[in-house]
């Protein structure tokens, strides 16, 4: 099979879908790897990498998305990619469709067989290929959030972990998954006064141990996510439905009545957001604000450390990405029930309900039309 790695083109991606020890691994497997030249520059991985480990270095997307019979990427296809969809190509990529009506009807209009990321799910329900990049944006939503903080930035002009004899940040979590657990591992070890909120009182009281009681766990509830908001410096949205819309947890009149200059950093954001005020921006234009809460919702986070990133992520991807270059997408299915869950669009069909069901499209079963 010819396999396509295209430079990604999303503002400040600067992550790549494959490493070489991976594209090595493929053509000793009998495949064909194109590299875009520059492709994995930002990850500190240069182009005579990829070409000592097998891979054919070529100059243009255009080339690499022709050629290819699978392309794995990092983000979903932006608005200047479409051109290259086709009938019959296999994409291999972080997808997050459920806010993205346009692009699922472009894949549906392509015919492209789309395998997203974030809904491979295995035997025990965890989402191996999200896991990577939550604990990465995890991490840095704190890191971030205590940034903005910062008076220079807009922030209230508090630091995260006080002083003797000054209070420290009170850092609230929306969702005690990989993500909200990263960022409470962050934002105690800074030593903020943390508090979890989720709607999984197994989790909490999980999270309870694993922080020796010194986080604030509490059940999820509308009363209670207003109340803790008004004493909140820093709001980590943290929520996921899998390949859903997220759910908008804060809504706009909580959002009046926290304190100025504190802020927001909604990781849900590539499914659409769990503040009723977040939309999407860039690592080029991080913030905005409204009712003077400060805003970060940049659906990329983790490609501010590509190095790292980019190895957590193809560290989980490779094993999938070679069983669908040896097998193909249809036996692949067949043998992994875990990759049939990650197909989300199949010869023009939506093959995952809840994106069909965030759009109001119609949805068939993959073994209906495979």
């Amino acid at each position: 099979m010819i396999i396509g790695v295209p430079k990604e083109v999303k503002d400040q991606e600067t992550r790549v879908g494959l490493v070489p020890g991976g594209a090595q691994a493929l053509t000793e497997a009998g495949h064909q790897v194109l590299v875009q030249a520059g492709a994995g520059a930002h990850s500190s991985l240069p182009d005579a990498e990829y070409a000592h480990a097998g891979a054919e270095i070529v100059s243009t997307a255009d080339e690499v998305w022709r050629r290819a019979e699978l392309v794995v990427k990092v983000k979903e296809p932006q608005s200047s990619e479409y051109g290259f969809l086709r009938p019959g190509l296999m994409l291999f990529t972080y997808l997050h469709l459920a806010p993205l009506p346009e692009l699922t009807d472009r894949l549906l209009t392509a015919k492209v067989n789309a395998v997203a990321y974030e809904t491979i799910r295995e035997s025990d329900n965890s989402l191996p290929l999200l896991i990577p990049m939550s604990e990465v944006a995890g991490r840095m939503s704190v890191q971030v959030g205590a940034q903005y903080l910062e008076a220079p930035n807009g922030g209230r002009g508090i630091l995260l972990g006080g002083v003797p004899g000054v209070a420290p940040a009170n850092v609230v979590i929306l969702g005690g998954g990989i993500v909200g657990h990263n960022a409470a591992r962050m934002a105690c070890g800074l030593g903020a006064h943390v508090t979890i909120i989720d709607k999984n009182l197994d989790r909490l009281r999980t999270l309870d141990d694993i922080y020796n009681s010194q986080i604030v766990t509490l059940a999820s509830n509308a009363w209670t996510i207003r109340e803790v908001l008004k004493h909140a410096d820093l709001v980590v949205g943290a929520v996921l439905i899998p390949g859903a819309s997220a759910p908008k947890l804060v809504r706009r009149d909580m959002i009046r009545m926290m304190k100025p200059g504190a802020v927001v950093v909604d990781v849900a954001i590539d499914q659409g957001g769990c503040f009723e005020t977040s939309h999407a921006t860039t690592h080029t234009d991080p913030t905005y604000f409204v009712d003077h809460v400060l805003h970060y919702c940049v659906s990329n986070m983790p490609a501010a450390v590509p190095h790292t990133s980019t190895f957590a992520l193809t560290n989980a991807t490779f094993p999938y990405l070679l069983q669908l270059a040896n097998k193909g997408l249809e036996r692949a299915c067949e043998e992994n029930l875990a990759i049939r869950e990650g197909v989300n669009t199949y010869l023009g069909s939506v093959t995952y309900p809840a994106v069909a069901e965030s759009q109001g499209k119609a949805w068939k079963e993959l073994s209906a039309v495979m």
